[in-house]
């Protein structure tokens, strides 16, 4: 590990905290609010690698906002829970990765991505 990735070690630990934040959202929900209003504040100063995962978090929370709102709306025809549950596996899929790819000091490889990262 070089002393470049040592100095941004803390940094990259409050974009974990998005991840970790948006993986407890699915049980709390509210922590997804937070986890998405930490990433836009973290956003701007972050080294380009890390602005990555920004972007994803980011753009994790609206598409996300979109695929509750359709499956929402469509559980009146009960297509809607398999729309949520495919929220749920996608949401689990892009935290992990991406947490998987913070703890090797990696960017994002594809941070507007709408499938799973």
């Amino acid at each position: 590990m070089n002393d470049v990735t040592r100095m941004e070690r803390p940094a990259a630990g409050t974009a974990k905290l998005v991840y970790i934040l948006y993986l407890a959202g699915i049980v709390f929900g509210i922590t997804v609010i937070i986890g998405v209003i930490m990433a836009y504040i973290n956003r701007d100063a972050a080294p380009d690698w890390l602005a990555t995962h920004y972007r994803f978090q980011i753009r994790t929370f609206w598409i996300g906002l979109l695929y509750f709102v359709i499956g929402v709306m469509l559980t009146v025809l009960l297509i809607g829970y398999l729309v949520l549950l495919f929220l749920l596996v996608w949401l689990i899929i892009r935290c992990v990765k991406g947490i998987k790819f913070l703890d090797q000091g990696k960017a994002c490889p594809n941070p507007t991505s709408w499938t799973f990262g």
